[in-house]
Order: structure tokens, then sequence, then C-alpha cells
């Protein structure tokens, strides 16, 4: 665990730029470095309007086929071209926009709620409770992710809710312990002694008094979550065990068309592009809430 460490701010006479000192010691104007977190903001606001309106949107189905395949991008017709099917990229990488952050944001609800639930327990009562909570937290850390998440794909038919069911179970662990470690320093609070010496129930305690005073530390933690379960959605999409065929991946759509990287690279490109940007965007977003909230740093 290693704190975060908040930015030191200078303001000068009336008028000049207010800065922010990088640990390196260099000034950096505040407009300036923040410019990653609005840059990314809009960019997931964009990116889940255009993914949730694709439906009414004038672009084809994502399985249509629209023109010959191994179309390149064109401003006259396809946007992003044609797949080797002839299908659009277009419409095929926002609806897979769809999949992966409905896939990413359910699992990280899921993983909130239960891991939550399990860390407020462990970190209020302690003793018996959190160890037996620390150690199912344990088994399920012990497998390595990608192989915990290929066996349950091949245990059960792949499908989105047995993928988000999946990636749920995998970061429940990590939510449990971040609530905990929250939970804990909270506990010594003055508000929260002083609801113990009123009388107030535990559950009143842990729901009225601990839980809204962390709340936000583990939400903002949960965005860059977010960003982690969309990256393991994508690589399972890619060896085959993620979204079935034929709903849209940019796994899936990156794997379809490896082998022609070096004929029709826009086919391997832009997905690539738009879940390495997604990606950075949301952890642009995490990285200034948990700046702003003091969330402790924590491994996944």
């Amino acid at each position: 665990m290693s704190s975060v460490m908040h930015p030191v701010q200078s303001g000068g006479r009336p008028g000049e730029p207010t800065t922010t000192a990088s640990p390196a010691g260099v000034r950096i104007p505040r407009r300036l470095a923040s410019l990653p977190l609005w840059i990314g903001a809009a960019w997931i606001a964009c990116l889940a309007l255009v993914a949730l309106l694709a439906d009414v949107l004038p672009i084809a189905g994502y399985d249509e086929v629209v023109g010959p395949p191994m179309q390149g991008p064109q401003l006259t017709g396809e946007l992003l071209g044609t797949d080797a099917i002839g299908r659009s990229v277009l419409s095929r990488i926002l609806y897979g926009a769809r999949a992966s952050m409905a896939v990413g944001l359910t699992a990280a609800v899921v993983g909130l709620a239960v891991g939550g639930f399990l860390g407020l327990l462990a970190g209020y009562f302690r003793g018996p409770i959190e160890a037996v909570i620390d150690t199912l937290a344990e088994v399920v850390q012990a497998f390595p992710p990608l192989l915990f998440l290929i066996a349950l794909a091949a245990a059960v038919r792949p499908s989105i809710p047995s993928l988000t069911l999946s990636l749920a179970v995998l970061i429940i662990p990590s939510f449990a312990r971040m609530t905990k470690g929250s939970v804990v320093a909270q506990s010594s609070r003055e508000f929260v002694l002083a609801a113990r010496a009123m009388g107030a129930s535990h559950w009143r305690i842990m729901f009225r008094e601990i839980l809204p005073n962390a709340l936000m530390s583990i939400v903002s933690f949960s965005v860059v979550v977010m960003a982690l379960l969309i990256v393991i959605e994508g690589s399972l999409s890619f060896l085959g065990f993620g979204m079935p065929m034929p709903y849209p991946s940019w796994g899936g759509m990156v794997a379809e068309s490896d082998d022609r990287i070096a004929t029709h690279p826009s086919l391997v490109f832009v997905p690539v592009f738009f879940l390495f940007v997604t990606v950075y965007a949301l952890n642009a977003v995490g990285d200034h809430l948990r700046g702003r909230f003091d969330v402790a740093q924590s491994q996944l």
C-alpha cells in the first residue's frame, strides 16, 4: 500500500495561472495537468452515447454484409471500411464498444456490491469474520486470472451473462480488500465513536456512518477496475473465450484479422486504437478520482 501524492499547488499574484508541481519538481499549469482528465471524460461520454444509440444510428447491423470484403477506410462509403466478410467495421466497432463497456460496467457493479459488502463486514467486525473473508479472497486470487476465466469458459458455454459473472467473481476480492482498508480507517473516526457511545446498532453504524464516508473512494477505484475488465474481456475474446459469435468484440475483431495485418492493417489497428484510447480514458478519470478522494493504491 502506498499513499497517494497530492499535487502541490502554487498560486502567485492575481492573474497568474495556478500551477501544479509534478514529482520531478516541474511546474505544470493546472489547466494543462487536467487536460487528460477532460479528454478522457469526453471520450468515455461520447463512446457510451453512440454505443447506447447504435440501434437508431444510420449504420448497418453488426452482422450485415454491406459491400465487398476488405475495403479500406473511405470518405464516400464505409468510413472505416469492411472486414473479411464485407461487414461494416464502424458498425462492429460501435457494437463492440457497447459489449465491452456493458460487460465491464456490470461486472464492476456486481464486484463492488458483493466485494464491498464483504469488505464492510471484515473491516468492521474483524476477528473470525475477517479471517474467513480474507481466506476466501486469497483462494480466488491464488488462481491466475486468465487461466481462471478460461477454465470457467470451458466449463460453461461462453455468453455475455457468463462472461460478466466470471469477471465479477474475479474482482470481488479486490473490492473486498479495498473496502476493508477504508472501513478500518473510518472505524476509529470521532463520528463513529460518538455513534457507538449513543448506542447505535452495528448495522446503523456500518451503513449510516462508515459506508457513506468510504463509498466515493471505493467507487473511484471501480473506474480503474472497469478499465482492467475491458482489457481482460478483449483478451478473452481474442483467445476465443469471450463474446459469443457473431456478436462483435474489439478483441475478437483483432483475432479475426491478425493474419491480414500486413495487407490490411486497418482491420487490426482500428479496434486496437479504440481499446487503447478507452482504457487510457478510464485510467485518466480513475487516477484523478483516486487523487481527489485519497484512495490508497491496491493491487488487483
